[in-house]
């Protein structure tokens, strides 16, 4: 299948964004390692660029609080697949720990694997890893940095409507 890129400019930095001619596949920040082949750069024209730009400059802004757009996840191990789709079940407004999401799929223990699996997550903000906490409650490694981190959470807390944080 025919895989392309191409760079979006964000409130909170850059996005590659990289799609085949059905889905989003990934969505990475600088630095932040694909998980394949990202193809040839192309400009942001294509429908599929433009609904996924449209969308993460609304979500930025407050006036979206998932995405819709087309997205495959690449395949992965068993594990961290399962916390990838955990990840999608944590409500917008609300954060989780490393810990609690362990404890979920098998036991606290495993709470460094979760971590490393978050870490690769392939579609920031669509799977939205940055709802993941420390143990502690502190903001903890995020591929586009603490300060965007701390701004999406800030974000969601201001636009959703039961703030509560751990769910």
């Amino acid at each position: 299948m025919f895989t392309r890129h191409t760079v979006i400019s964000t409130r909170i930095g850059e996005l590659t964004v990289v799609a085949n001619s059905e889905a989003i596949t990934g969505v990475y920040f600088p630095g932040h390692e694909p998980a394949g082949q990202i193809g040839a750069l192309v400009g942001p024209t294509s429908p599929l660029f433009m609904d996924f730009s449209e969308q993460v400059s609304d979500f930025l802004a407050g006036r979206r609080e998932d995405f819709t757009i087309p997205f495959e996840l690449p395949k992965s191990s068993e594990f961290n697949e399962a916390v990838w789709q955990r990840l999608t079940k944590i409500p917008y407004g609300k954060t989780t720990t490393y810990g609690n999401l362990a404890a979920e799929l098998g036991g606290r223990n495993q709470a460094r694997a979760v971590g490393r699996a978050v870490g690769a997550n392939p579609l920031a903000l669509i799977i939205p890893c940055h709802r993941v906490l420390g143990s502690d409650g502190k903001l903890t490694g995020y591929a586009g940095g603490i300060e965007a981190k701390a701004y999406l959470l800030q974000l969601e807390a201001a636009n959703a409507e039961n703030t509560d944080q751990l769910f």
